[in-house]
């Protein structure tokens, strides 16, 4: 009997942690996809990235106080990133893909120029938003949010179609040529410049995908986005800039060792060693652990 009650409270504290760290590990996933495609595939600092969740995470606000529904703002964030994202790639982030530094300065402008738009649009003060499910549901004993369980669900289908879009389709064709040689690609008959704007724009919406899924776990503010930025950089480098399949990787690295240390330490000292760990393994693997 005390090896039964043993194993089962194992099992109840076993089976949270995995679903926290899976929890964590999704939200970096969907976050770190888009910024995959901006920094990792097309070679642009975007600092800006965060910013584009936040995004994400206000329309669902907004459609919310409109009295529109979690599901309408989850296919209506993606549309409005895109459409953000493309705008300013035509405007701005076209003129600067040669420039690194001039990419970082935009970029770090335009997160200061949207962070105080959204600030004077709904205000300063925290912003609530409502996930689509209540309550917990019950796993070998163990209760665990319902939301949470999809959030993770939903996180692995998003990052299974973006491989598919990138393997099988032309737009993924077209974007692996121009990364391997723009020159090439041109002669092939590629348009550089209106793959990038698609490229880029995918990304920012991806990141406004994770600014929904994530707004109904924290309180939404202007500077959320902040939050993911530096992780989410971490992210790509250590699983291997250029690849996507190593942001799950990357991913599952960060989100698993933060979660395994903030149930030790405070959560802000887990981050922190987390990115000093990140540093580590990037002086061991400078570029990344997939890569060749």
């Amino acid at each position: 009997m005390a090896c039964h009650r043993k194993k089962g409270g194992l099992m109840q504290t076993a089976i949270p942690f995995v679903l926290n760290a899976l929890t964590l590990i999704s939200i970096l996933l969907i976050v770190s996809m888009g910024l995959a495609i901006i920094f990792g595939l097309m070679n642009v600092i975007n600092l800006a990235h965060g910013e584009f969740i936040t995004i994400g995470a206000f329309t669902l606000v907004a459609v919310q106080a409109a009295g529109g529904s979690f599901w309408l703002a989850l296919l209506l964030a993606p549309v409005v990133g895109y459409c953000v994202g493309l705008a300013l790639e035509k405007v701005l982030i076209a003129r600067v893909y040669k420039n690194p530094l001039h990419a970082i300065l935009v970029t770090w402008g335009l997160s200061l120029i949207i962070q105080q738009a959204l600030v004077l649009t709904f205000g300063a003060a925290p912003q609530r938003a409502v996930g689509p499910f209540a309550g917990a549901i019950d796993i070998a004993g163990a209760n665990y949010p319902a939301y949470r369980i999809f959030l993770i669900g939903f996180a692995l289908a998003t990052f299974a179609v973006t491989i598919l879009l990138f393997k099988r389709t032309r737009f993924g064709l077209d974007l692996r040529a121009s990364i391997q040689s723009t020159e090439m690609a041109a002669v092939m008959g590629v348009n550089a410049d209106k793959i990038n704007a698609r490229a880029f724009a995918s990304g920012a919406a991806l990141a406004a995908l994770a600014g929904v899924l994530l707004a109904p776990l924290t309180s939404v503010t202007a500077y959320m986005g902040i939050n993911y930025l530096a992780r989410s950089f971490f992210v790509v480098l250590v699983g291997g800039a250029g690849s996507v399949a190593g942001v799950a990787a990357g991913s599952s690295i960060i989100g698993g060792l933060e979660t395994a240390l903030s149930y030790q330490i405070p959560t802000t000292v887990a981050q922190a060693l987390v990115l000093v760990l990140a540093i580590v393994i990037l002086r061991f693997r400078p570029n990344g652990i997939l890569s060749s």
